[in-house]
Protein backbone atom coordinates (compact mmCIF):
# COMPACT_ATOMS: atom_id res chain seq x y z
CA UNK A 1 0.00 0.00 0.00
CA UNK A 2 2.78 2.45 0.85
CA UNK A 3 4.53 1.72 -2.43
CA UNK A 4 1.26 2.37 -4.23
CA UNK A 5 0.73 5.66 -2.41
CA UNK A 6 4.32 6.81 -2.88
CA UNK A 7 4.08 5.89 -6.54
CA UNK A 8 0.96 8.00 -7.00
CA UNK A 9 2.69 10.94 -5.30
CA UNK A 10 5.57 10.73 -7.76
CA UNK A 11 3.22 10.25 -10.71
CA UNK A 12 1.25 13.37 -9.74
CA UNK A 13 4.46 15.31 -9.10
CA UNK A 14 5.77 14.53 -12.59
CA UNK A 15 2.39 15.35 -14.12
CA UNK A 16 2.36 18.79 -12.48
CA UNK A 17 6.07 19.51 -12.94
CA UNK A 18 6.04 18.73 -16.67
CA UNK A 19 2.59 20.27 -17.27
CA UNK A 20 1.63 16.97 -18.88
CA UNK A 21 -0.97 17.15 -21.64
CA UNK A 22 -1.91 13.46 -21.43
CA UNK A 23 -1.79 10.65 -18.91
CA UNK A 24 1.67 9.51 -17.86
CA UNK A 25 2.46 5.78 -17.47
CA UNK A 26 1.22 4.48 -14.14
CA UNK A 27 2.13 0.80 -14.16
CA UNK A 28 4.87 1.36 -11.57
CA UNK A 29 2.32 1.95 -8.80
CA UNK A 30 -0.28 -0.53 -9.99
CA UNK A 31 1.92 -3.61 -10.36
CA UNK A 32 3.50 -3.92 -6.92
CA UNK A 33 4.87 -7.44 -7.27
CA UNK A 34 8.53 -6.24 -7.42
CA UNK A 35 8.20 -5.07 -3.80
CA UNK A 36 6.92 -8.32 -2.29
CA UNK A 37 10.17 -9.05 -0.41
CA UNK A 38 11.12 -5.47 0.34
CA UNK A 39 12.63 -4.33 3.63
CA UNK A 40 9.93 -2.25 5.32
CA UNK A 41 12.57 0.09 6.79
CA UNK A 42 13.24 1.47 3.32
CA UNK A 43 9.67 2.51 2.64
CA UNK A 44 9.07 5.28 5.22
CA UNK A 45 11.77 7.74 4.05
CA UNK A 46 10.90 7.01 0.42
CA UNK A 47 7.23 7.76 1.08
CA UNK A 48 8.00 11.02 2.87
CA UNK A 49 10.35 12.09 0.09
CA UNK A 50 7.66 11.63 -2.56
CA UNK A 51 5.06 13.54 -0.56
CA UNK A 52 7.47 16.42 -0.01
CA UNK A 53 8.37 16.52 -3.71
CA UNK A 54 4.70 16.69 -4.67
CA UNK A 55 3.96 19.44 -2.15
CA UNK A 56 6.92 21.51 -3.33
CA UNK A 57 6.01 21.11 -7.00
CA UNK A 58 2.39 22.08 -6.34
CA UNK A 59 3.50 25.24 -4.50
CA UNK A 60 5.82 26.21 -7.34
CA UNK A 61 3.17 25.57 -9.99
CA UNK A 62 0.37 27.42 -8.22
CA UNK A 63 -3.27 26.30 -8.22
CA UNK A 64 -4.13 27.61 -11.69
CA UNK A 65 -1.37 25.92 -13.70
CA UNK A 66 -2.99 24.19 -16.67
CA UNK A 67 -2.28 20.52 -17.31
CA UNK A 68 -3.92 17.16 -17.91
CA UNK A 69 -6.23 15.73 -15.26
CA UNK A 70 -8.19 12.48 -15.36
CA UNK A 71 -11.57 14.22 -15.03
CA UNK A 72 -13.18 17.18 -16.78
CA UNK A 73 -13.91 20.52 -15.16
CA UNK A 74 -17.26 19.75 -13.52
CA UNK A 75 -18.82 21.73 -10.69
CA UNK A 76 -16.53 21.53 -7.68
CA UNK A 77 -14.08 19.24 -9.49
CA UNK A 78 -11.43 21.54 -10.93
CA UNK A 79 -10.26 19.48 -13.86
CA UNK A 80 -7.41 20.81 -16.00
CA UNK A 81 -5.57 22.64 -13.22
CA UNK A 82 -2.91 21.85 -10.65
CA UNK A 83 -5.28 22.39 -7.73
CA UNK A 84 -7.04 19.18 -8.76
CA UNK A 85 -3.92 17.26 -7.73
CA UNK A 86 -3.50 19.18 -4.48
CA UNK A 87 -7.02 18.28 -3.44
CA UNK A 88 -7.09 14.73 -4.82
CA UNK A 89 -3.82 13.67 -3.23
CA UNK A 90 -4.70 15.20 0.10
CA UNK A 91 -7.63 12.80 0.23
CA UNK A 92 -5.78 9.91 -1.42
CA UNK A 93 -3.17 10.18 1.32
CA UNK A 94 -5.73 10.57 4.10
CA UNK A 95 -7.67 7.47 3.05
CA UNK A 96 -4.60 5.28 2.67
CA UNK A 97 -3.52 6.44 6.11
CA UNK A 98 -6.92 5.19 7.24
CA UNK A 99 -6.17 1.84 5.61
CA UNK A 100 -2.99 1.53 7.65
CA UNK A 101 -4.51 2.69 10.94
CA UNK A 102 -7.61 0.50 10.61
CA UNK A 103 -5.50 -2.52 9.67
CA UNK A 104 -3.78 -2.13 13.04
CA UNK A 105 -7.12 -1.99 14.82
CA UNK A 106 -6.56 1.59 15.94
CA UNK A 107 -8.99 4.51 15.96
CA UNK A 108 -8.68 6.74 12.90
CA UNK A 109 -8.99 10.51 13.29
CA UNK A 110 -9.00 13.22 10.64
CA UNK A 111 -9.08 17.01 10.74
CA UNK A 112 -12.66 18.25 10.35
CA UNK A 113 -11.87 20.57 7.44
CA UNK A 114 -10.16 17.76 5.53
CA UNK A 115 -13.00 15.33 6.22
CA UNK A 116 -15.63 17.85 5.08
CA UNK A 117 -13.81 18.52 1.84
CA UNK A 118 -13.19 14.81 1.41
CA UNK A 119 -16.93 14.18 1.42
CA UNK A 120 -17.55 17.10 -0.94
CA UNK A 121 -14.90 15.85 -3.35
CA UNK A 122 -16.17 12.27 -3.22
CA UNK A 123 -19.73 13.42 -3.93
CA UNK A 124 -18.55 15.50 -6.89
CA UNK A 125 -16.36 12.76 -8.34
CA UNK A 126 -18.92 10.05 -7.67
CA UNK A 127 -21.58 11.94 -9.62
CA UNK A 128 -19.56 12.65 -12.77
CA UNK A 129 -21.60 11.76 -15.89
CA UNK A 130 -18.55 9.99 -17.34
CA UNK A 131 -19.17 7.13 -14.89
CA UNK A 132 -22.23 6.06 -16.87
CA UNK A 133 -19.99 5.49 -19.89
CA UNK A 134 -17.38 3.54 -17.92
CA UNK A 135 -19.84 1.65 -15.70
CA UNK A 136 -23.23 1.47 -17.51
CA UNK A 137 -24.75 -0.48 -14.60
CA UNK A 138 -24.64 2.71 -12.53
CA UNK A 139 -27.68 3.90 -14.48
CA UNK A 140 -29.70 1.29 -12.61
CA UNK A 141 -29.39 3.49 -9.52
CA UNK A 142 -31.68 6.13 -11.00
CA UNK A 143 -35.36 5.99 -10.14
CA UNK A 144 -38.24 7.89 -8.56
CA UNK A 145 -38.02 8.55 -4.84
CA UNK A 146 -34.39 7.47 -4.58
CA UNK A 147 -32.60 9.93 -2.32
CA UNK A 148 -29.98 9.46 0.40
CA UNK A 149 -29.12 11.79 3.25
CA UNK A 150 -25.81 11.74 5.15
CA UNK A 151 -25.71 13.72 8.40
CA UNK A 152 -22.62 14.20 10.54
CA UNK A 153 -23.60 14.11 14.21
CA UNK A 154 -20.39 15.47 15.75
CA UNK A 155 -20.15 18.88 14.08
CA UNK A 156 -21.62 22.27 14.96
CA UNK A 157 -24.83 23.28 13.12
CA UNK A 158 -23.07 26.11 11.30
CA UNK A 159 -20.73 23.59 9.65
CA UNK A 160 -23.74 22.26 7.69
CA UNK A 161 -22.24 18.78 7.48
CA UNK A 162 -25.17 17.21 5.64
CA UNK A 163 -25.27 15.80 2.13
CA UNK A 164 -28.16 14.71 -0.06
CA UNK A 165 -27.59 12.35 -2.99
CA UNK A 166 -30.40 12.61 -5.52
CA UNK A 167 -30.99 9.71 -7.91
CA UNK A 168 -34.42 10.79 -9.11
CA UNK A 169 -33.39 12.44 -12.38
CA UNK A 170 -31.38 11.53 -15.46
CA UNK A 171 -28.07 11.83 -13.61
CA UNK A 172 -26.66 11.51 -10.11
CA UNK A 173 -26.67 14.86 -8.33
CA UNK A 174 -25.80 15.95 -4.80
CA UNK A 175 -26.11 18.96 -2.57
CA UNK A 176 -25.33 20.10 0.96
CA UNK A 177 -28.78 20.21 2.52
CA UNK A 178 -30.99 19.19 5.43
CA UNK A 179 -33.82 17.29 3.76
CA UNK A 180 -35.90 14.20 4.24
CA UNK A 181 -34.74 11.29 2.09
CA UNK A 182 -35.59 7.67 1.38
CA UNK A 183 -32.70 6.66 3.61
CA UNK A 184 -30.68 8.66 6.11
CA UNK A 185 -27.28 7.80 7.55
CA UNK A 186 -26.31 9.57 10.76
CA UNK A 187 -22.91 9.27 12.38
CA UNK A 188 -19.59 10.97 13.13
CA UNK A 189 -18.12 12.91 10.20
CA UNK A 190 -15.03 10.75 9.72
CA UNK A 191 -17.14 7.59 9.93
CA UNK A 192 -19.37 8.88 7.13
CA UNK A 193 -16.28 9.46 4.99
CA UNK A 194 -14.99 5.97 5.69
CA UNK A 195 -18.40 4.47 4.90
CA UNK A 196 -18.72 6.05 1.49
CA UNK A 197 -15.12 5.03 0.73
CA UNK A 198 -16.08 1.50 1.81
CA UNK A 199 -13.44 1.43 4.53
CA UNK A 200 -16.02 0.90 7.26
CA UNK A 201 -19.35 -0.94 7.15
CA UNK A 202 -22.42 1.29 7.20
CA UNK A 203 -23.73 -0.84 10.04
CA UNK A 204 -21.12 0.19 12.56
CA UNK A 205 -21.26 1.26 16.19
CA UNK A 206 -22.28 4.89 16.47
CA UNK A 207 -23.90 4.97 13.02
CA UNK A 208 -27.68 5.10 12.61
CA UNK A 209 -29.51 4.15 9.40
CA UNK A 210 -33.10 5.30 8.99
CA UNK A 211 -35.33 4.27 6.10
CA UNK A 212 -34.58 2.23 2.99
CA UNK A 213 -31.44 0.31 3.90
CA UNK A 214 -31.55 -1.64 0.63
CA UNK A 215 -31.19 1.62 -1.31
CA UNK A 216 -28.12 2.51 0.75
CA UNK A 217 -26.59 -0.91 0.08
CA UNK A 218 -27.35 -0.62 -3.64
CA UNK A 219 -25.79 2.84 -3.85
CA UNK A 220 -22.67 1.78 -1.98
CA UNK A 221 -22.33 -1.23 -4.25
CA UNK A 222 -22.61 0.68 -7.52
CA UNK A 223 -21.00 4.07 -6.87
CA UNK A 224 -17.23 4.38 -6.69
CA UNK A 225 -14.37 6.11 -8.43
CA UNK A 226 -10.66 5.59 -8.84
Amino acid sequence: MLRHLGGTHRWAEETVRTRATSALPDQHFRDLSPYAEEDAAEIAPWLVEGAELLAETLREAGPDAELWTPVPDFGQVAGGRADFYARRFTHETALHRADAVLALGEEYTLDQEVALDGLDEWMALGSLPMHFEIHPRMRELLGPGRTLHFHATDTAPEVAAEWVVDLTGDAITWRRAHEKAAVAVRGPLTDLLLIIYKRRPARSAGVEILGDEKLLDFWLERVSFG
